[in-house]
């Protein structure tokens, strides 16, 4: 398998498809890069060079017991990135890999990046508090944690219906969204599950996303019932310089999966290669 071996020795998966200006993908959370199979296949198609990883303990990557903070997932990035000799790059990030792609660049700069996407993103800061109050309530993450512990296999499956937004009428959620859902988060780590709970909720990326000098395109739905976009893609686009949100009704946060809106943001990703 194509691995890219870490400064800490941790084994890193990735796909590799395509030739061309590369397209990194990031994975959100529980998934692994699979989550971006439809999306590497439509950029190999256009000419482009599509790699997706699978974060540290995550699909076949190697399972290890800690590292699970956004400073360890940024420099697993920059090695992937150094070891593959990528420039000119753009980043594409969901959820969670939305933080390791802001965290990349607030610790590792742009000289290798040409622009970016930010897709239903965790930034700038999800968890509530002092400086934060229109956050997510710490409980709720509490709530997660306990799901997870008590049986992650059952809570995979009932997390997977507000991840599609699966609860709403009219909605085009298969199950086949949900299934590869679960298999995927069944991939991931039980530490790795419940740690980075604690880093999406409560790592804040302000300073990141200042960091910013390149393009960035923001896509989020606005029932997204997993990241509140008030709370994140709203707030993001007022903080990078140079960011566009494009804002999608009534989508979830699996966005780039659901049927409909998978095929809409694969458009809106290559009209936004092309420039």
């Amino acid at each position: 398998m194509p691995v890219c071996t870490t400064r800490d020795g941790t084994e890193i998966f990735y796909k590799d498809w395509g030739r061309g200006r590369p397209v990194v993908f990031i994975h959100g959370w529980p998934l692994n890069g699979d989550a971006w199979q439809d999306q590497l296949k439509a950029v190999a198609d256009a000419g482009f060079r599509g790699i997706a990883h699978d974060r540290r303990g995550h699909g076949r990557s190697t399972p290890v017991y800690d590292g699970y903070d956004f400073d360890t997932f940024a420099d697993d990035l920059d090695d992937l990135l150094t070891h593959l000799d990528l420039r000119d790059v753009t980043l594409v990030a969901h959820s969670m890999g939305g933080g390791e792609l802001a965290r990349y660049i607030g610790r590792h700069g742009t000289g290798r990046i040409r622009s970016a996407v930010l897709l239903s993103s965790v930034t700038p800061m999800m968890g509530q508090g002092p400086d934060n109050p229109d956050g997510v309530p710490r409980p709720v993450f509490e709530d997660i944690k306990g799901g997870i512990l008590a049986e992650r296999s059952q809570f995979w499956q009932d997390t997977a219906v507000a991840f599609f937004s699966a609860n709403r009428d009219g909605n085009k959620v298969t199950q086949g969204n949900k299934d590869a859902f679960w298999y995927m988060a069944m991939a991931q780590t039980i530490e790795g599950a419940v740690l980075c709970v604690d880093a999406f909720a409560w790592t804040d990326f302000h300073e990141d996303l200042r960091k910013f000098d390149v393009p960035t395109l923001i896509v989020h739905g606005d029932d997204d019932q997993i990241v509140p976009i008030d709370t994140t893609g709203r707030k993001a686009v007022e903080i990078i310089p140079d960011a566009t949100l494009t804002v999608y009704e009534g989508a979830s946060h699996g966005i780039a999966a659901v049927p409909g809106d998978k095929e809409r943001f694969n458009q809106d990703l290559l009209d936004f290669l092309a420039d």
